[in-house]
């Protein structure tokens, strides 16, 4: 008979249960237990709809797809009771083929979650896999993106943009063009334009501030729009750098080296060895998400754990994990994937030990 693993945390809410724990079971019973607003973060992938055979049934064999998508509010309705205020959930659905058409399934699924639950939808993050399954078809593309949506039930939710797909390295605060020729062109620009004497002087002067800010370090580069000679803003805005080019003639737009945080994350398909799930979603995803949504000690929750991506992600990233799955092999599995990241987690409580003295 399954047995639930003992909880390694160092520290225990008594009235939140499984804490650290894979508990076996239907999903929507099991949420029913959770207090409400008492979980930082809900994230996860519930089964396809007639995409695969998972262990233990469960949502996904409905025969219909509107079945399917009430089967998934029933749990989603219980995820949003339990967040907190300043909490996030997160979805991952792929889509299905009928008939040789798309039956855009996971976009069905957002509308009826944000229409049912009185949720916002923050965010549709593409997951792009660089190593989707390779087959040949003759009449369509090969899939190889799957939407995250970001659902929020309060403006107030957690969020730290910057840990979000954080370069493993500072970028050089010099940026790239410290050089004696850094901003030269713009100088020949300004003479060849057909702006105004004094309007020239403005914009020789302006360069030659900016300049000075990328050598300082202040800044790492810049680039400059002269009426005439560059196209206007996209869009031809009627404020900011539109009414710069029309009253001075110049505009300029500085650069200070803060990566864009783009709506993608790409990476490969996970393949575990011995796995007994079909469709493993990788560790990396999940810990962007929670590097993003949540700090240290916050409780992450998957309703559909699986292969326990998300309970691996939690743990190192030093938070709580709760993993509800119908399926007692996908447990299993997931419970020794966990057991193999003891170590880590032992030494996280020993500081959490520490730290409390």
């Amino acid at each position: 008979m399954y047995q639930p693993l003992t909880a390694y945390s160092a520290t225990r809410s008594s009235n939140m249960p499984f804490w650290n724990e894979i508990v076996c079971g239907d999903s929507e019973k099991l949420l029913q237990l959770i207090p409400s607003d008492s979980v930082d973060l809900v994230i996860t992938s519930p089964p396809y709809f007639h995409q695969r055979e998972y262990d233990g049934g469960g949502i996904g064999n409905e025969k219909k797809t509107g079945d399917y998508i009430s089967a998934l509010m029933n749990v989603f309705r219980e995820c949003v009771r339990i967040i907190k205020p300043t909490g996030s959930i997160v979805v991952n659905i792929g889509d299905k083929y009928e008939e040789s058409s798309l039956l855009l399934m996971p976009y069905r699924f957002a509308i009826a979650a944000t229409e049912q639950c009185g949720v916002t939808l923050v965010n549709n993050v593409t997951w792009v896999k660089s190593n989707p399954t390779p087959r040949q078809f003759k009449r369509r593309l090969v899939s190889s993106t799957e939407p995250f949506f970001h659902f929020v039930k309060s403006k107030n939710y957690k969020y730290f943009i910057d840990e979000f797909l954080k370069p493993a390295y500072e970028p050089s605060t010099n940026g790239n063009g410290t050089g004696e020729n850094v901003g030269k062109k713009y100088f020949g620009l300004i003479e060849q334009s057909a702006l105004a004497p004094q309007q020239k002087e403005m914009a020789r002067n302006a360069l030659e501030e900016v300049i000075e800010e990328v050598r300082n370090g202040e800044i790492q580069g810049f680039r400059m729009k002269i009426r005439g000679i560059h196209s206007e803003p996209f869009g031809g805005q009627e404020g900011g750098r539109k009414i710069q080019l029309d009253k001075n003639g110049f505009t300029i737009i500085r650069i200070y080296g803060n990566p864009l945080k783009k709506d993608v994350i790409a990476t490969p398909v996970e393949s575990l060895k011995n796995c007994p799930h079909p469709a493993i979603y990788p560790v990396k995803i999940v810990e962007e998400f929670i590097k993003l949504l949540t700090q240290t000690n916050d409780i992450v929750l998957d309703p559909f754990v699986g292969s326990g991506s998300t309970a691996i992600a939690a743990l190192q990233h030093k938070r709580m994990y709760i993993g509800f799955d119908i399926s007692q092999e996908y447990c299993a599995y997931a419970e020794q994937r966990i057991r193999d990241a003891k170590p880590q987690l032992l030494l996280w409580e020993k500081n959490n030990a520490e730290n409390a003295y």
